[in-house]
């Protein structure tokens, strides 16, 4: 046995061995030292190896999912290594030793089927990045094998940290000399290394020819060989994986270059765009279906490019929502819909059972239902959706041969039985009838022998090792071995047990022969039938995953829809020019926690329309900058995901890549500080933005000294107007910037305000036009509890600060850009006192306000050196 592991452990070295024994799954050496604390089981040891006793662990194989799952979401690979016989039949060929033993599956993160270990609403993909090309651009490939999605494109490798932050893959095939580059960093867990020949294009074609049964890929559109090598690295990566079986794959599909918005790792982990709590899918999602759930989130990870698919997804979502009796229907019948496509990846890879059977017989069902429906509705079907209503019903014979042939609700397991109707098959109708029937004459037998022993307390019991036995009280029993002649024909004693004794009879051995023919007979009848039904659901397996994605498409506009209509959510225009206008938007995430609290959310307009593409920022902390600049990017991906905005209106033209530089984080495991980090996120922008590119950048600069940040901050704003010519939100606290508003025609100033109330600092929320004239920073540290004597002191060094920087020569005059611009003398110097009171908008002071200014003042007159300064 333990060469047999040894053989299993050295074709499969990275894998975890569940080496089947009996009723158990056994992991042994280092294996069982890995799994046992992850799977919180015993540790215990069985023999001897090289004098010293073998590490095991081991779980029931009835009930192997929990534990494979808790493994594979650590990381784990799994390698099922099966009995290939059972004792009867070695026994039958004259096999001596240990039964055989095969891998039949390896269980990866990125190719697992069973549901236990699958999230309903997310895909789970297992990409491919492939060496680049003569052209550079290296092939990215990613296929789903629960629900068989199958796609590829190029791209250059500056670009692949991005596409993979969309897909999220479960694993990532890579060459081996890939394996450590840097870009590669973020997925080091879910890396896979292949030898390159793997990799090379002409065996890859050739693979995937042969995956689809086709002599050429010609049919399926054109593919660079970098595709073509990525594509063909996951056909022979699953292939190895499922034991030569490959699932039912959909045609490969090439995306091409520019048809998403490009958003890079730091947007996406800024703006909340992973799948979990707190984020942007979690708050807009509607969808009643995993597989609806599942599009929206692929939508919302890469929107579209393209006018016509933007449009289109609108459209539907318009039908329903101009027609909410329809809408309601139509989602009524959706949440009766299971998840077809992956109950469709489970039997097109042999391991469908009953179950999935039935779901795609109901999944067919509501599929008609939702037909039926939409051809009901009085208002016309746009194309997307009278697309989807087409492919909505597409093996009708299939469908009633399923409801036909099924229970209502089948067992979990095969082996459990009655999965077939009565009345489908005759020949398992009669196999059950003889095995029912024979049922019924144990009763009867059971019946006679206590009439004949006169013992009421027997009963006829069955167990694999006797068969057939009569059981009867110890004291009973022994009265019968005594009795001569014996009250049954060939009763004789078997076994004896504590408190009873065990009988068996030449009748019993007959019924246990006849039953067991009978069991079996119905079991292989039922396997069969079953087996066939998986068959011709495989033969129509195209159009039966075409249904499941209408199914999805339809479920994603009908709670685009709901969603809109429940948040008052407006349809946006999507234009072809470089309009940015959104009236009265708001951020969803924030305002639907505002809501659960209680609150209501500020909304605020944007036109970064040409002549006005880029708006520098300025306004106090806690004031609504951040968010202000986040709202609308998210209101960019939610426009061409295809989905309703957050606004009264909103007009935007296509956003080809997405950028965002706000918050702060440091990377320290690569050695990057904070402002390391935002420097590489800035320098990604400004080098790979285009003019119909959007841009949100909070606090540039702030991470390092104040006149190093104010000239790097400086110069990238400059870099946006002048040579990026992109639509940008710019925030900054270096109010010094909002003197080249003059000098750049297309920048225009805007600003979050607050106000002094009772001594208290209120913030707006608000944007208007103009410049803020104060950050209010020691108000947000006094709010956020700073000792009032070191808020106080912050306040002095403040005034004086700002009294040295008017003695200044403005910043403007040194730079060659403002070399033309008029002097203006310098202001006097003045006293902290006459600062603070300069500063002071005495028309918008309350009475209260104005008698705390007086008592700030004449503080400030009694302090040491009021007249001079602060010290």
């Amino acid at each position: 046995m333990f060469a047999q592991w040894f053989a299993a452990k050295a074709a499969h070295p990275d894998a975890l061995l569940f080496f089947r024994m009996g009723d158990f799954y056994e992991l042994f050496f280092e294996d069982a030292e890995a799994a046992a604390p992850v799977l919180d089981i015993a540790l215990t040891t069985r023999g001897e190896h090289a004098g010293r006793p073998v590490p095991m662990c081991g779980v029931p194989a009835a009930n192997a999912e929990p534990y494979l799952a808790r493994l594979i979401r650590r990381g784990f690979r799994v390698a099922i290594v099966e009995q290939t016989e059972t004792p009867e039949e070695a026994k039958a060929r004259g096999h001596r030793g240990p039964l055989p033993r095969a891998v039949v599956r390896v269980v990866t993160p990125g190719t697992v089927t069973e549901e236990s270990l699958l999230e309903p609403g997310r895909s789970a993909w297992i990409a491919a990045a492939s060496p680049p090309g003569e052209d550079g651009l290296l092939g990215l490939a990613w296929a789903d094998v629960s629900t068989g999605a199958f796609a590829c494109r190029s791209l250059p490798a500056r670009d692949l940290a991005g596409a993979l932050a969309a897909l999220e893959p479960a694993e990532l095939l890579v060459a081996e000399e890939q394996a450590s580059e840097a870009a590669l960093a973020p997925w080091k867990d879910r890396l896979v290394a292949l030898p390159a020949s793997r990799f090379r294009p002409g065996p890859a074609e050739r693979r995937l020819a042969e995956a689809y049964g086709v002599a050429t890929l010609e049919g399926f559109g054109s593919f660079t060989p970098a595709e073509l090598a990525a594509a063909g690295a996951i056909i022979d990566y699953v292939r190895s994986t499922q034991a030569g079986r490959l699932p039912l794959l959909s045609p490969l599909r090439r995306e091409t270059a520019g048809t998403t918005m490009a958003i890079d790792v730091a947007t996406r982990r800024s703006l909340g765009l992973t799948p979990g709590e707190g984020s942007l899918l979690e708050v807009i999602d509607r969808t009643v279906t995993a597989a609806g759930a599942r599009l929206l989130a692929a939508r919302i990870a890469a929107p579209s490019t393209l006018s016509a698919v933007i449009t289109a997804r609108h459209d539907a979502a318009g039908f329903f929502l101009a027609d909410p009796g329809t809408r309601d229907d139509v989602r009524a019948a959706l949440r009766r819909a299971p998840d077809m496509a992956r109950a469709l990846g489970r039997i097109g890879l042999g391991r469908g059972g009953a179950r999935d059977l039935a779901a795609i017989r109901d999944g067919l069902d509501a599929a008609r239902a939702v037909q039926a429906i939409l051809a009901a509705a009085t208002l016309p079907r746009p194309t997307l959706l009278a697309r989807a209503e087409a492919a909505l019903d597409p093996a009708p014979p299939l469908a009633e041969r399923l409801r036909r042939a099924l229970v209502p609700n089948p067992p979990l397991k095969a082996t459990e039985g009655e999965a077939i109707a009565p009345g489908y098959d005759d020949a398992l109708d009669a196999a059950r009838a003889l095995r029912d029937d024979s049922r019924r004459v144990v009763a009867g037998l059971e019946a006679a022998y206590r009439a004949a022993t006169g013992i009421g307390a027997l009963r006829v019991r069955h167990t694999a090792q006797l068969g057939y036995f009569a059981e009867v009280p110890e004291a009973a029993g022994l009265r019968l071995r005594e009795a001569d002649p014996p009250p049954i024909p060939g009763l004789a004693h078997r076994q004896t047990m504590a408190g009873t004794m065990r009988f068996v009879t030449t009748e019993l051995a007959e019924l246990d022969s006849r039953i067991a023919a009978a069991g079996a007979e119905a079991e292989a009848r039922e396997a069969a039938l079953l087996a066939a039904l998986a068959e011709a659901v495989r033969g129509e397996a195209g159009g039966i995953a075409d249904a499941a994605e209408a199914l999805a498409a339809i479920d994603v506009a009908a709670a685009t829809a709901a969603l809109a209509e429940a948040q008052g959510w407006s349809r946006p225009e999507i234009t072809a020019d470089r309009a940015f206008v959104v009236e009265e938007g708001r951020h969803p995430v924030v305002e639907a926690a505002l809501a659960a609290a209680g609150g209501s959310f500020v909304a605020n307009g944007v036109d970064l329309s040409p002549g006005g593409r880029l708006w520098l920022i300025t306004g106090p902390n806690m004031a609504g900058k951040s968010t202000f600049l986040r709202q609308n990017a998210l209101i960019a991906i939610l426009a061409q995901a295809g989905l309703f905005v957050p606004a009264r209106s909103a007009r935007i033209g296509i956003v080809d890549r997405l950028f965002s530089r706000v918050g702060a984080s440091d990377d320290l495991a690569r050695g990057r500080s904070t402002f390391m980090v935002e420097m590489v996120e800035t320098a990604a922008i400004l080098n790979q933005a285009t003019p119909a590119s959007l841009v949100i950048l909070d606090e540039i600069g702030r991470g390092t000294a104040t006149w190093d940040g104010l000239a790097i901050a400086w110069a990238v704003l400059e870099a946006l107007h002048d040579r990026l010519r992109c639509r940008a939100l710019f925030a900054t606290h270096f109010h010094e910037l909002t003197a080249l508003a003059p000098r750049l025609p297309e920048l225009r100033l805007a600003q979050f305000g607050a106000r002094e109330w009772r001594g208290e600092v209120v913030f707006l929320h608000a944007i208007r036009p103009g410049a803020a004239d104060r950050s209010w920073g020691i108000a947000v540290a006094r709010l956020a509890g700073l000792p009032r004597e070191v808020t106080a002191r912050a306040a002095q060094v403040l005034a004086a600060l700002e009294e040295r920087a008017r003695g200044l020569t403005p910043l403007a005059e040194e730079l060659p850009l403002f070399a033309a611009a008029p002097r203006a003398p310098p202001p006097p110097a003045l006293t902290p006192v006459l600062a603070a009171l300069e500063a002071a908008d005495p028309d918008s002071l309350s009475p209260r306000e104005a008698h705390a200014l007086l008592v700030r003042l004449k503080a400030m007159l009694k302090a040491p050196d009021a007249s001079e300064g602060v010290g």
